[in-house]
């Protein structure tokens, strides 16, 4: 992962500064919610479907855990993946804004996708950006659907990926071309290019 760039101080009307909060950091954020509940390393990991070993490591970073731990982890947490990576929801904050330069996104590569999360620098988001690279090759890299809470929204940036849904047939998407669609669907994306497709995808916290 890229060094974290430089915070940029900003200048309020009243002429107090104010220093935007960093991006959230998966092992603090996966030891807070734990500890928020009460639990030992062992009753978490236990909730999961965890080693304790494998919670340990993720809590004080030593390993960058695959999706599938992330989905089972979310799961004993009674959350959604992408909440892992966005602090709880507080007080309703206006007028805000941030830029994520190319290159610049938090990654979060696992088996078959490359994450970069975008706007990290931003708490309290009601959608999760993040630009993906498609890595697998078929449905059957996946260890069975991805669902979550929320809708998802889905946008070919290179490439073509197949969509595979759990009440549809697969559909094919090339350069352009988007998708909306329900996240608690099963769901999964295949690259059928040459290459590694690129997509945005955008998901719903709400």
């Amino acid at each position: 992962m890229k060094d974290e760039p430089s915070l940029i101080r900003l200048a309020r009307a009243s002429g107090e500064d104010e220093t935007p909060p960093t991006p959230v950091d998966l092992a603090e954020r996966v030891r807070a919610l734990r500890k928020d509940r009460g639990w030992t390393l062992e009753q978490a990991a236990n909730a999961a479907g965890l080693a304790r070993s494998t919670l340990s490591k993720i809590e004080n970073a030593q390993m960058s855990p695959t999706y599938e731990a992330l989905k089972k982890l979310a799961l004993g947490l009674g959350i959604t993946v992408p909440q892992l990576f966005t602090p709880p929801t507080g007080e309703q904050v206006n007028g805000r804004m941030a830029v994520t330069r190319a290159g610049e996104g938090q990654a979060h590569p696992t088996a078959t996708y490359e994450h970069d999360l975008l706007a990290g620098a931003l708490t309290r988001k009601s959608m999760l950006p993040y630009r993906a690279r498609i890595r697998a090759r078929s449905f059957e890299e996946f260890d069975g659907w991805v669902r979550h809470d929320g809708e998802e929204f889905l946008y070919v940036l290179t490439g073509r990926v197949r969509l595979f849904t759990e009440f549809y047939a697969p559909v094919d998407l090339g350069r352009g071309d988007s998708t909306y669609y329900d996240a608690a669907m099963g769901h999964n994306v295949v690259s059928i290019s040459e290459d590694d497709a690129t997509i945005l995808w955008v998901t719903s916290l709400g």
